[in-house]
C-alpha cells in the first residue's frame, strides 16, 4: 500500500498531540492530509472513513484517554482502514491509554497497523516545576517523522498486522476529574475571553468577569497556555502537591512505538529493544 490520503483525527487541548502527529504525517508523505479536530467539537457529526490510513491521538490523562476524547472518538468509523495510535504523556507513564485507545478503534472498524507513545510538556508543568516542559521538542519530532517513514515502509510491503502494545485489560481504574480548575486573578485579567476560546470542554464563561464550572474541568490547561497576561492559574494546593511529587518521581524522557508484534521500538535510536513482560507497567514508560 502507498500512503496517499491521511487522515489527522485527534483531540488536543494544548497542541502537543497535533504536533506529533503531524511529524508523522510528514513522514509518510501523503499526497492529501484531512483534519478532523476533535477538540472543540462536544459531539461531531458521525463520519465513515472508506480509506487511506488514519492517525488517531490523544493525551494521556492518569493512563487513561480522556472520556471526552473517547466520547468524540466514537463518532468516526471505519472497514478495515490502517490506522496509526499515537498517546502524548506527560513524562509519568502512559499506562493502560494505548491499549484502550487500540480497542475503541478496533471496534470503529480500524485496523492498528502501528502506535507510538510520545512524551508532551505535562499539563501541570510551570517553570518552577518543569516536568517534560518544551516536549515534544525539536527531536521528539524528528523522531515521530523517522516513526511515519517506518510506518509507510511495513505498508508498501503489504504488512497490515497489529503490533501487540504495552497496557492492560481490564484497564486501570479511571481517576476521577472536577472539582478543581485554574482560576482567574481579575486584577491582571484583561477580559480577552481567549481562555473560554480555548477550553475543550466549553466550562469557562466571560462576561464581566471569568467564571469556572470547575465540576466539568479535565485539567487540561489549555486556558493557562493561551492567557498572555498570566491571569489564569491553578492555585489549588493539591495541584501544588501533584506538580511536587510529578517531578520528584518522572522518569527518563522516552518515546516507545510499537510496529511489529512483541518488539517495542526505541523512537530515539531506532533500535529494536527485547521483548519485554505484557504484564510489567515499567515498560516504555
Amino acid at each position: 500500500m502507498v500512503v496517499n490520503d491521511v487522515h489527522l483525527i485527534y483531540f488536543s487541548p494544548t497542541g502537543t498531540t497535533e504536533k506529533v502527529l503531524d511529524a508523522v504525517a510528514e513522514g509518510l508523505r501523503p499526497q492529501m492530509v484531512t483534519r478532523h479536530n476533535l477538540t472543540y467539537s462536544l459531539k461531531p457529526c458521525e463520519q465513515r472513513i472508506e480509506g487511506g490510513i488514519a492517525l488517531i491521538g490523544v493525551p494521556v490523562y492518569a493512563g487513561r484517554v480522556p472520556e471526552s476524547a473517547l466520547a468524540r472518538l466514537t463518532r468516526f468509523s471505519a472497514l478495515d482502514v490502517p490506522a496509526v495510535l499515537i498517546a502524548l504523556y506527560g513524562n509519568r507513564e502512559f499506562e493502560d491509554a494505548l491499549v484502550e485507545l487500540r480497542d475503541i478503534c478496533t471496534q470503529k472498524g480500524f485496523n492498528v497497523v502501528a502506535a507510538g507513545a510520545f512524551i508532551g510538556e505535562h499539563s501541570y508543568s510551570t517553570p518552577d516545576y518543569p516536568i517534560a516542559a518544551g516536549r515534544p521538542d525539536a527531536d521528539d519530532l524528528a523522531q515521530a517523522e523517522s516513526f511515519g517513514q517506518q510506518i509507510a515502509k511495513k505498508l508498501v510491503q503489504g504488512d497490515y498486522t497489529q503490533p501487540e502494545i504495552d497496557g492492560q485489560v481490564p484497564y486501570k481504574e479511571r481517576v476521577k476529574f472536577g472539582g478543581v480548575a485554574p482560576e482567574t486573578d481579575a486584577e491582571v485579567c484583561v477580559l480577552c475571553g481567549q481562555c473560554a476560546t480555548a477550553c475543550p470542554v466549553h466550562v469557562i464563561r466571560v462576561t464581566d468577569e471569568v467564571t469556572t464550572e470547575a465540576q466539568n474541568c479535565i485539567m487540561c490547561s489549555a486556558c493557562l497556555r493561551v492567557c498572555r497576561p498570566g491571569a489564569r492559574q491553578f492555585v489549588h494546593p493539591v495541584i501544588g502537591e501533584r506538580r511536587e511529587l510529578l517531578v520528584k518521581t518522572v522518569q527518563p524522557p522516552s518515546n516507545r512505538y510499537y510496529l511489529s508484534d512483541g518488539l517495542c521500538n526505541s523512537a530515539g535510536a531506532g533500535a529494536i529493544l527485547k521483548a519485554l513482560s505484557r504484564l510489567s507497567r515499567k515498560i516504555c514508560h
